[in-house]
Order: C-alpha cells, then structure tokens, then sequence
C-alpha cells in the first residue's frame, strides 16, 4: 500500500490513492483536477520512504468533489460584573478533494 503526505492551505495530510479528504477551500470548480505539492511517499510493499527537500518533484492528482461548509463554531466574550458579553458564529468553507494519483 502506498502513502503520501500532501500539503494544501498550510496543513498536511497523510493519504492514499482513492482517498477522500477535507481541505480549506480551493479555488476550483466540482469536477476540476488540481494537482498537490508531495513531501513524502511510502511504500509498505517495497519498504521504501522518499522523501522531499521540502517538497518532491512529482505532484499529487485530486479532483474536487464538492465544496462545504463546516460546522459552527461559537465564540462568547464575557467579563463578569460589567454587563459585557458579545457572541459571534463562523463557519469554515471547505473543499473535499478525493486523491486520484501521486
């Protein structure tokens, strides 16, 4: 089985081909290739480990899937006895991507 570790949006992800991951949005449409920066792959079969200086040369093929939204997240501030108190929500958009090939 093979491995790779990929890197989109300042986060790293370890993934195999056929896997389906969620990232920080991507600029892309529903069905478009985008291709990932490698900085490693693994290979439980040959037991072999290569790895980038920081990135490899090939790159990761994944075809956006769909684009989401996250689940909300809550953020209070509260300060006691001075009647303070501010609420705000946020949603984080989201891309899955699901890996073809590296």
């Amino acid at each position: 089985m093979k491995l790779a570790v990929v890197k989109t949006g300042g986060k790293q992800y370890v993934v195999g081909a056929g896997d389906t991951i969620v990232v920080d949005s991507i600029h892309a449409e529903a069905g478009k290739t985008v291709e990932l920066d490698l900085l490693a792959l693994l290979d439980n079969e040959k037991l072999t480990v290569d790895l980038g200086t920081p990135l490899l040369k090939t790159k990761a093929k994944a075809t956006v899937i769909d684009h989401v939204k996250g689940d909300k997240v809550h953020v209070a501030r509260f300060k006691a006895k001075t009647r303070y108190r501010k609420a705000r929500g946020f949603r984080a958009q989201l891309t899955q991507l699901k890996v073809e090939s590296f």
